[in-house]
């Protein structure tokens, strides 16, 4: 073997071999849905058994999780709308008037973990009366989602030429109408990578969640609680249940990746 195909060959097996490690926990999860109870906790069982659909059954039927499906959707797609709906314009004033401090300020936002918002967020929706509501499940989301979208999206705005912006301004056009026209379309990749990320964090959000969230707004990674107990835990309904949580982001991620790897390589060569 020629040493140019030995090292390609090698390589191959080094990717697959990676792949199979991250891929492992999703495929055993996967497979563990489409098992008994016994089945999931008999060795015996890791490889060859007889699917059944019981598990699906349960989730959908005995807790009724296309409500919390319902939940989660709107939440996740609300809190992104909102922050694509600030941070955009946010980031273009960063970029756009050189304003180093706000961004940093932006950053150290999106730096600082996320549960110590928990306490004081708590105590001020108590107060206003938004524990299990909407309206506190999206503002709590959107303080993740928001930093994201601003810190992502001012190098694309740093990289768009002022001068094309001027020459608009000259023939009449007013600044919110160049930059809705000219500058946010240039921006699409960023503006696609940030939102679905954004949209990834608020679907897979948990802290907030168990805090702020109610019956009536319950998402599905509070749901997941629903099949562990004091006494046990059902482990084939619990990976259907992660089964239904996971797949629709991997769905969206599979069909906008090229606007993901090219939206993060944008951000990533600038300057």
């Amino acid at each position: 073997m020629k040493p140019k195909a030995a090292s390609r060959a090698g390589y191959t097996l080094v990717n697959m071999a990676m792949l199979l490690f991250f891929l492992f926990p999703f495929l055993w999860m996967l497979s563990a849905s489409f098992k008994t109870q016994v089945q999931v906790l008999s060795s015996q069982h890791l490889f060859f058994f007889t699917p059944t659909f019981k598990n699906y059954v349960t989730v959908f039927r005995e807790y009724d999780y296309l409500k919390f499906i319902a939940n989660s959707f709107a939440i996740a797609a609300a809190s992104t709308a909102g922050a694509l709906l600030l941070g955009l314009p946010a980031a273009y004033a960063i970029a756009r008037y050189r304003m180093p401090y706000f961004g940093l300020t932006i950053l150290i936002a999106k730096i600082i973990p996320g549960i110590t918002y928990l306490v004081p967020w708590y105590i001020l929706f108590n107060k206003l009366g938004l524990i299990d509501t909407y309206t506190g499940m999206i503002a709590s989301h959107m303080v993740i989602g928001l930093p994201f979208i601003i810190w992502v999206m001012i190098p694309f705005f740093e990289t768009f030429p002022k001068e094309v912006e001027e020459s608009s301004w000259i023939d009449g056009s007013s600044r919110m109408r160049a930059f809705v026209q000219m500058v946010l379309p240039v921006s699409i990749p960023g503006i696609v990578t940030s939102a679905l990320l954004a949209f990834i964090f608020s679907w897979n959000n948990f802290m907030f969640s168990l805090i702020l969230a109610g019956e009536k707004t319950k998402p599905l990674p509070i749901a997941v609680f629903n099949f562990i107990s004091g006494t046990a835990i059902n482990w084939g309904a619990l990976m259907a249940a992660a089964c239904i949580i996971t797949i629709p982001v991997v769905v969206i991620a599979l069909f906008l990746q090229q606007y993901i790897v090219s939206g993060l390589s944008a951000g990533a060569v600038k300057g």
